[in-house]
C-alpha cells in the first residue's frame, strides 16, 4: 500500500489532471491559482495523515479484547488473567475476555496469540514457564523476545513441593526417604512439560538423586486435583493452587520456593533454608501481545495493569494465594525477562543434561 504522502500527491495530482482536460487545456500551463490550490489540498491530507493514525491508536479498544490464558482454568495464571481481565475491563469501558487455551507448558496457547495481527485485540499471559523456562529448553518451541511484545508484569506465587496428606512424609527429607523405598520411585505432577514447577522438581530430582517418576498436567489445577484424588501421591506447582486443599486438610506442603517464608505458611521451610538455594524464585506471570504492536497502546496497559494490580481488591487476592507482585514500566519489565532467560539458563542445562 502506497504511504500517506504518495497516495496525496497522486490523488490531487489526478484532480488536477482531470480538470486541465475538461477544460480542454492539455499541453498548456495550469494557471498558478489552480496549482496552488490543488498543492495546499495535497500538503493539508499529508498533514493529516499522521493525525489520523494517533486518533485510531488513541481510540483504542473500540470492541471486546481477547486475553489468552495457554493453560487450563483454575491455575494460577487463571486467576491472574481474570483480575486482569476485570480491572481492565473496567478501565476501558470494553469487555476483556478471558479465553484458556492449555497445552505444552504455555506454549500452544503463546503460539497462536503470536501469529495474531499486533492491533491489541488479542493479548496472552505470558510468563516464566513459557517464555523463558520452555524456549531455554527447546528453542525451537518459540521466539520469546522476537515473536512477542512483552507489556505487563502480574506477579505470582512460588513453587511448593505438595503431598498428599495421606502418605507418610511430613518434611523433605522423609519424602526423599519415602521415593527411595518405592520400586520405582515416587511419581510427580506438574503443571507440564517446561513449566516452573517443572523445573524445580526435576531440579530437585538431580540434587537430591531423589528416584522421581514425572507426570506433565495441563496447568496446576489439574495436578492438584489428581493429587487431591490420591492419584499421584506429591506434586512441584504453584502454591496458590494448592493453597485451598491445604487449608482442607487434603495436601500437606513440605517447601517451598520462596525467598523466605510465608505469612500464611509459617510452619513451611524454603528449599534455600534446606540447603537448595539454587531451588528458588516465583512462578511469575504477565501479559504480553504479538511483535509489533502500537508503543501508545502497550503503554496504556502498562500503566492500566499496574494500577490493578496494586489495587487494594487485587492486593487482598494477592495475599491469600501467597502471590507476590512487582511495578515495573515496560522497559523495566523487559529487562526482567532478559535477567530470568540469564538465570534459569544453567538449571535447564544441568536437568537436560542429567
Amino acid at each position: 500500500m502506497a504511504s500517506p504522502i504518495v497516495q496525496a500527491v497522486l490523488i490531487h495530482g489526478f484532480r488536477l489532471a482531470v480538470l486541465t482536460s475538461s477544460a480542454g487545456l492539455e499541453g498548456l500551463f495550469v494557471p498558478r491559482r489552480l496549482f496552488l490550490q490543488c498543492a495546499q489540498a495535497a500538503l493539508f491530507s499529508i498533514a493529516l495523515a499522521p493525525l489520523a493514525a494517533l486518533t485510531q491508536e488513541a481510540s483504542w479498544p473500540q470492541k471486546s479484547v481477547r486475553i489468552v490464558v495457554p493453560f487450563a482454568a483454575g491455575g494460577s495464571s487463571d486467576a491472574l488473567g481474570r483480575i486482569v481481565a476485570q480491572g481492565l475491563t473496567e478501565i476501558f469501558k470494553q469487555p476483556f475476555v478471558i479465553e484458556n487455551r492449555g497445552g505444552a507448558g504455555g506454549v500452544l496457547g503463546s503460539n497462536m496469540v503470536a501469529k495474531l495481527p499486533a492491533d491489541g485485540y488479542t493479548l496472552v499471559v505470558s510468563g516464566v514457564a513459557s517464555h523463558v523456562i520452555a524456549p531455554l529448553e527447546n528453542p525451537k518451541a518459540l521466539e520469546p523476545i522476537k515473536d512477542f511484545t512483552h507489556i505487563a508484569i502480574l506477579g505470582g506465587p512460588p513453587i511448593a513441593l505438595a503431598v498428599n496428606a495421606g502418605i507418610a512424609p511430613t518434611d523433605v527429607k522423609s519424602f526423599i526417604q519415602y521415593a527411595k523405598n518405592e520400586p520405582k520411585g515416587v511419581s510427580w505432577g506438574s503443571p507440564g512439560q517446561g513449566t516452573h514447577g517443572y523445573l524445580i522438581g526435576e531440579a530437585f530430582e538431580v540434587l537430591t538423586k531423589t528416584p522421581m517418576q514425572h507426570i506433565a498436567y495441563k496447568g496446576a489445577a489439574p495436578a492438584v486435583a489428581d493429587l487431591v484424588a490420591g492419584h499421584i501421591p506429591a506434586s512441584f506447582t504453584t502454591l496458590s493452587t494448592a493453597a485451598t486443599q491445604v487449608q482442607a486438610g487434603k495436601v500437606r506442603i513440605l517447601a517451598v520456593s520462596s525467598a523466605k517464608r510465608l505469612p500464611m505458611f509459617q510452619q513451611v521451610p524454603t528449599f534455600t533454608e534446606l540447603g537448595y538455594p539454587t531451588l528458588t524464585g516465583i512462578t511469575w506471570f504477565s501479559l504480553s501481545g504479538p511483535a509489533g504492536m502500537p508503543a501508545d497502546v502497550v503503554t496504556r496497559l502498562n500503566a492500566a495493569v499496574r494500577k490493578i494490580m496494586h489495587s487494594s481488591h487485587a492486593q487482598e487476592q494477592l495475599a491469600k494465594a501467597s502471590m507476590e507482585t512487582y511495578d515495573f514500566d515496560v522497559p523495566r519489565f523487559n529487562q526482567f525477562i532478559l535477567a530470568e532467560l540469564k538465570q534459569w539458563a544453567p538449571m535447564v542445562k544441568q536437568v537436560k543434561s542429567d
